[in-house]
């Protein structure tokens, strides 16, 4: 058993940054991809497949979090709380290999895992939880392009664009924006 584990936002100025765990019970109708290089309508088609067929748990860490511990130790946070969230649906998944997209990850958990460099582009479940993990932070950034329209956050999803910027110096942080993150304090 395998069980991939990806995030979406370490990058952007602002918002959560989301992490997945999943794992795949059958094979999926598509050939999963690191969620980067799928267009948006593929990304929900394939979350939508996703939601319905896979075991997977969500976890996530906010802008908050992020400025106290720093955003490598609130990834960290949010890889944990996507393996508590997936064991929670399926206690046996605690004895899966993790494979985790990227070079470290620490953790107090028992649980056997694998750092993989670009795991996102060859291994099936890390892809998947790629895909989970984008699409559930683009649609924070829709609500909260709703509540914050003057940083246009569907555009460029809190990343950090001369536009992004441009908002920020416009009209100050939001109380989602990352602060240690910003030059305009």
């Amino acid at each position: 058993m395998i069980v991939g584990i990806d995030e979406a936002g370490r990058g952007p100025l602002v918002g959560n940054v989301v992490a997945c765990a999943c794992f795949l019970p059958l094979n999926p109708p598509f050939i999963p991809k690191d969620s980067k290089k799928l267009s948006p309508v593929q990304r929900e088609k394939m979350f939508s497949w996703l939601e319905q067929n896979a075991v997977y748990g969500l976890g996530q860490a906010s802008a908050q979090e992020i400025d106290e511990v720093n955003i490598l130790n609130a990834t960290f946070l949010a890889f944990e709380r996507a393996i508590d969230a997936l064991i929670q649906k399926k206690d046996e998944l605690k004895s899966a290999k993790f494979i985790i997209d990227g070079n470290r990850f620490k953790t107090k958990k028992d649980i056997d895992f694998q750092c993989v460099i670009k795991a996102d582009n060859t291994v099936p479940e890390v892809s998947c939880a790629s895909i989970m993990a984008k699409v559930t932070r683009d649609r924070q950034m829709a609500k909260l392009h709703e509540q914050y329209p003057q940083y246009d956050f569907l555009k460029h999803k809190g990343y950090p664009t001369p536009e992004h910027y441009a908002a920020i110096k416009a009209h100050g942080l939001c109380p989602e924006h990352r602060n240690s993150f910003t030059l305009f304090k």
